[in-house]
């Protein structure tokens, strides 16, 4: 039986209430689901004028915040995105770009001398350039080619490729399809029942499977808010909060703890803005740290277990009023989980 989100692409995810904010960031415009969607829409047509299309592997380097949002879903929506770690050395972008055959990078404005020193003579070069409204506007400042008929992505097409760690050997790429992806994102909706009301704090980086899927897609496929400043910050954090009065997070242990170090000097704030639940993946969470996140925030920690291969979620521990355990990922929800020796009995 096929999923229930297998016929769907980015695009068709971002069905939110026309009026209802999509991204929010501080200094930035709230940008609702009108505008997400029109914009997504005519970046995406402006990347076909430029000569890209489907199956171009399109990378993108740029920090945190609304605008690598707009980036990447147009990316995805015209061809394939590849978002790479902004902090990459110069060699470590050349890989990533032949590892890719990428055919194009976009950045912010004079950002990023390193990734553009990395580019090929070959790779298109494209500015994405803020506009008064929040939206975004590209620029290509260098080598367009012919254009091409606009021509949307297919829920069978590479959305986006991404690499594993690379802890056994180089880093391998996990190309991943629409279907992969709403899928993923459909089953995070489901386990945490995440709905209009709801807003997310997204404190991983876009460059990662976890804030990608389980922060970003997510919530806009649930008609949801993103709350997405430039960076994390366990300082800048609770004014986040007060300001955002987000109602869940996702992240790693350590920004778990590195939260739990302010949290005590913060408690008005946790008070008057409790989260909904707290969500945490990408390595293991030490049950002494859980029960603390717990006391101190008062709403209950999920672990959950994903991996960039499977699109991100396979398994997390439930909301209330079913039980949730210290150390463990929970169940499965929307895919079937089993466990195998060797020989695959």
């Amino acid at each position: 039986m096929s999923h229930p989100s297998a016929e769907k692409t980015l695009l068709d995810l971002l069905a939110g209430a026309d009026d209802h904010s999509a991204l929010r960031a501080p200094g930035h415009p709230d940008i609702s689901y009108a505008q997400l969607r029109a914009n997504v829409v005519a970046l995406a047509a402006q990347l076909n004028g430029f000569g890209l299309g489907r199956g171009d592997r399109i990378a993108l380097a740029m920090g945190n915040g609304p605008e690598v949002i707009l980036a990447f879903l147009a990316a995805a929506t015209c061809g394939t995105a590849a978002p790479l770690n902004p902090k990459y050395k110069q060699d470590e972008f050349a890989f990533y770009y032949d590892d890719i055959h990428a055919r194009a990078l976009i950045t912010l404005p004079g950002s990023m001398p390193l990734a553009h020193a990395a580019a090929t003579p070959a790779m298109q070069i494209i500015s994405a350039v803020p506009q008064d409204d929040g939206t975004l506007a590209f620029v290509c400042e260098r080598g367009a080619g012919t254009a091409r008929p606009i021509e949307r992505a297919q829920p069978d097409d590479v959305a986006m490729i991404l690499h594993t760690s690379g802890t056994t050997s180089r880093p391998k790429r996990v190309p991943l399809r629409h279907r992969n992806l709403a899928a993923s994102a459909a089953n995070i909706i489901a386990t945490y029942q995440l709905n209009p009301a709801d807003t997310a704090r997204c404190v991983m980086p876009p460059f990662h499977i976890h804030g990608i899927v389980a922060s970003m897609l997510s919530t806009l496929a649930s008609g949801g808010t993103v709350v997405c400043p430039e960076g994390f910050s366990a300082l800048e954090f609770w004014r986040w909060v007060e300001s955002y009065r987000p109602t869940w997070y996702s992240a790693v242990p350590t920004m778990h703890q590195m939260l739990l170090a302010r949290a005590e000097r913060n408690q008005e704030i946790i008070r008057a803005h409790p989260f909904r639940f707290i969500r945490s993946s990408s390595a293991p969470l030490p049950p002494v740290v859980l029960e603390r996140l717990e006391s101190v925030f008062g709403a209950p920690v999920l672990e959950a277990y994903g991996m960039t291969e499977a699109a991100h979620q396979m398994a997390s521990n439930p909301l209330p009023p079913r039980a949730h355990k210290a150390g463990t990922v929970g169940y499965g929800v929307g895919v079937d989980v089993a466990v195998m020796d060797e020989s695959g009995a």
